[in-house]
């Protein structure tokens, strides 16, 4: 039995499933997609609500804009174009939050911007600048390690560093390709047993076998995974049953 461990677990949500009220139960944050790869004012609305509802913490998913590959391959843009686009993407998230009374909690990028920035640092600053435009309490949610992550310290953003409870690793703590087959993690029991070791041994087993350091304060489990409100079930009562607090 494990004592005095605690986790925020997350979502990425708003983006077109419709499953979130089925969601929001078992999480302590979500990431709410404002427009770039999904999501409009109606969804953001109404996520936005429900996470109020549950007492969620409100975090702005932003993207390159590419709804027509979901988000998920770089896009060529220059600086100034990508700031632009963020800044717009949560700025439409930040009046819906606004307007209900509450306040933007975290900022997570999506999809090949958020693995972009975990590497490349003229991609890092754009994000850490766009963030920077915005209430000095709003946090970064990023990946341990990453170049991303080790710029925001220097710029005085707090870093909630990520780990992903339905995606396995390489050894460089990059996260396997989603082309190739072993890349998703579904079953839940097998989930479970990575988080936990995440949790209680600061440690991820990589997809070669090797098990590397890995720090994480709040776990992703993706909103589109096909059984994911089994995995979140599953995943909420048994770290529970080992004294986890997930908050």
């Amino acid at each position: 039995m494990l004592s005095n461990l605690k986790i925020d677990i997350n979502a990425d949500v708003g983006e077109g499933l419709g499953n979130e009220a089925s969601l929001m139960p078992y999480l302590s944050s979500c990431n709410i997609a404002c427009g770039g790869h999904a999501g409009d004012f109606n969804t953001m609305k109404s996520v936005v609500r429900l996470a109020k509802e549950h007492q969620v913490k409100i975090g702005a998913h932003p993207s390159f804009p590419d709804k027509l590959n979901f988000g998920r391959m770089v896009m060529e843009m220059s600086n100034d174009d990508l700031f632009h686009s963020l800044k717009s993407q949560i700025e439409s998230l930040l009046k819906i939050v606004t307007d209900e009374n509450l306040k933007l909690h975290h900022i997570k990028p999506h999809g090949a911007l958020y693995n972009l920035a975990a590497k490349d640092s003229e991609t890092a600053k754009v994000i850490l600048k766009v963030i920077k435009s915005f209430s000095s309490s709003v946090k970064l949610y990023a990946p341990y390690k990453s170049v991303i992550s080790k710029l925001a310290k220097h710029e005085n953003i707090e870093v909630v560093f990520e780990g992903f409870a339905d995606r396995n690793y390489n050894e460089d703590l990059s996260l396997v390709s989603r082309q190739k087959n072993e890349a998703l993690i579904t079953k839940k029991e097998d989930v479970f047993k990575h988080v936990i070791k995440m949790i209680s041994e600061q440690k991820v087993s990589t997809i070669n076998g090797v098990e590397t350091k890995l720090f994480a304060d709040t776990i992703c489990v993706h909103g589109d995974t096909e059984n994911v409100q089994d995995i979140l079930e599953y995943l909420h009562h048994n770290l529970e049953l080992n004294n986890v607090r997930i908050l």
